[in-house]
């Protein structure tokens, strides 16, 4: 089968809109690891993959304004990042979109791809990464269209991103490196993260 996803319509999501609750409330995306903030890391590896970017923020908007076009939530009260996701596909032009957090500046060179080509495979509307047959949700492609469908269930009560995909037709694609997924959540793993970035 042709691949009919592509690069040329698929608009980046990177998810900075969290409280860090583990990271005494510091906005994650901001934090310097090897004398670049997180998100500039993370960006570094999405926007190859992608046409356009989008950044969910809703706090510190200036600062991530630096590094491109910034939209909020539109749903209050920090819905999680099924609420960042939304405000993604709600905004973005593209037919699909890929979603990834701001503090994953390891991410695959190959997530969109890899994820193009399991959504082609199975006429899915949207790929989860996964490794170890574990599910990464945040890192998800996703057709756009999906936005008033995910707007109901936020407006519901819903939070769990595998329970809203688990309603529609959905692929899980499994990559083979673990590492590649990590993401900082404590003060040790941004100090982990900081070696391991001074040796790329």
């Amino acid at each position: 089968m042709a691949n009919i996803i592509n690069k040329e319509n698929i608009t980046g999501i990177l998810l900075a809109g969290g409280q860090a609750r583990r990271m005494d409330g510091k906005d994650k995306g901001l934090l310097h690891a090897a004398g670049k903030p997180l998100v500039a890391w993370t960006l570094a590896r999405l926007m190859p993959q992608v046409n356009a970017m989008l950044i969910n923020a809703n706090r510190n908007t200036a600062d991530y304004a630096e590094f491109g076009r910034v939209i909020g939530d539109k749903h209050e009260g920090f819905c999680g990042p099924l609420a960042g996701i939304h405000a993604g596909i709600a905004t973005a032009t593209t037919e699909w979109a890929l979603s990834v957090p701001c503090d994953s500046p390891f991410l695959p060179t190959t997530l969109a791809a890899t994820l193009c080509r399991a959504a082609d495979s199975a006429n899915a509307d949207i790929a989860v990464a996964a490794t170890d047959n574990r599910p990464q949700p945040v890192f998800m492609l996703l057709r756009t269209c999906l936005a008033d469908n995910l707007a109901e269930f936020l407006s519901a009560g819903g939070r769990k991103i595998d329970l809203w995909y688990a309603q529609h037709n959905h692929i899980i694609a499994d990559f083979d490196d673990a590492t590649a997924f990590a993401n900082i959540n404590t003060p040790e793993e941004l100090t982990a993260a900081e070696k391991r970035l001074q040796q790329l």
